[in-house]
């Protein structure tokens, strides 16, 4: 689906920072920049509507694009702001519209439909050049460690294939055969260790090792299509935990990264159909890591989650186990926030929703508004 398509949706854009303590909405009045943890709200400014508000962690440095709905917001120009000052600090200007923007405290990303920029993030000198293949929807996903800082982009417009490039080096890392119907999500780890991948299809989410482009294991989601909003890895800095998906069906959807690389060896070993199959076809029937929240939002509402944090805590019902509990933050389209608490043990999981806030009334304590 195109960024068109949710025109109708009073919140335009949505993101979170690279660690997600912050996240930042635009709406066809301006932008807003909010606390994940308290749900406060930092910053806003009504100037018109933006396609893209990107931060620099919790710095006061954002990634800005309007919509074009004004002459001076136009969407193939990028604004580097600064919220403290409330000044623009440099801009750039491209030949097409700004599809999506990635950054880190050393590089810059711009992408188009059909070039993608590496920029130095502190001079704007433009370091590389990525001719891609037509990227309407502006799928990347980016890890912004800076000692394992890739980028990815798809590599096909007929089937899944995903184009994994070093940012740091400027070098092309891999191609990985993901799918064989085109890309529609795409996610790295923030230590740049996996790679997540959707296809159109929405039934399989796969998970590919990145140093060396090898497939990890892959989930089943569901039966039937439907589309993949948004892909997250947990925020480990070694081995994943969880990889949460949002879709059009309206659910969330958790998968046990950490359960399934420790167990899935003897949990097939123990399977007559295990040891019968394919690891990799094996992986896709065992359901047994998959966890879903039916009717979180509306069915065909766009959706946009992250894993804020994951802590592992020995599993009362199991001397083997250790729980996950996770907080899970989602911003719907329709407008509001929630954060739901999750936990895993080997016999349960258990949801809970611990705040749930209406993004679009909610107003700064100092009224500190631009």
């Amino acid at each position: 689906m195109s960024s068109q398509s949710y025109s109708t949706y009073p919140i335009k854009f949505a993101s979170f920072n690279q660690d997600n303590s912050g996240f930042a909405i635009s709406t066809k009045d301006g932008f807003k920049i909010f606390d994940s943890s308290t749900g406060r709200l930092c910053y806003e400014r009504a100037v018109g509507a933006f396609n893209i508000v990107e931060m620099l962690y919790s710095s006061s440095l954002l990634a800005i694009v309007g919509a074009g709905e004004q002459p001076s917001l136009s969407p193939r120009r990028l604004c580097l702001f600064n919220t403290t000052t409330g000044n623009a600090l440099r801009e750039l200007n491209f030949l097409t519209s700004i599809l999506a923007v990635r950054l880190n405290k050393k590089r810059l990303v711009v992408v188009l439909r059909e070039k993608t920029y590496i920029y130095d993030a502190n001079t704007l000198a433009i370091l590389d050049t990525i001719d891609n293949v037509p990227n309407l929807k502006g799928l990347c996903a980016f890890s912004p460690r800076l000692d394992a800082c890739y980028l990815a982009l798809p590599a096909s417009t007929t089937k899944g294939t995903v184009l994994v490039y070093n940012v740091m080096e400027l070098l092309s890392h891999c191609e990985i055969d993901a799918h064989r119907a085109p890309l529609a999500a795409i996610v790295l780890s923030s230590n740049g260790m996996y790679i997540a991948t959707a296809s159109e299809q929405g039934t399989i989410i796969r998970v590919f090792l990145v140093s060396e482009a090898t497939k990890s294991y892959s989930f089943r989601r569901g039966t039937y299509p439907s589309t993949i909003y948004s892909l997250s890895f947990g925020p480990s800095t070694q081995l994943q935990d969880i990889l949460v998906a949002t879709s059009s069906s309206g659910s969330v959807h958790v998968f046990s990264l950490g359960f399934a690389i420790n167990h899935s060896r003897s949990r097939r070993s123990s399977s007559i159909l295990g040891s019968m199959l394919p690891e990799s076809v094996n992986d896709v029937l065992d359901p047994a890591h998959h966890h879903v929240l039916h009717n979180a939002f509306p069915p065909g509402v766009k959706s946009y989650a992250v894993v804020r944090k994951v802590d592992r805590v020995p599993d009362t019902s199991s001397a083997e186990f250790l729980a996950i509990r996770a907080s899970i933050s989602i911003i719907t389209y329709n407008g509001y926030f929630q954060e739901y608490a999750f936990s895993v043990t080997q016999s349960e999981s258990l949801w809970s929703l611990e705040r749930e806030f209406n993004l679009l009334t909610v107003i700064t304590d100092n009224n500190k508004s631009s």
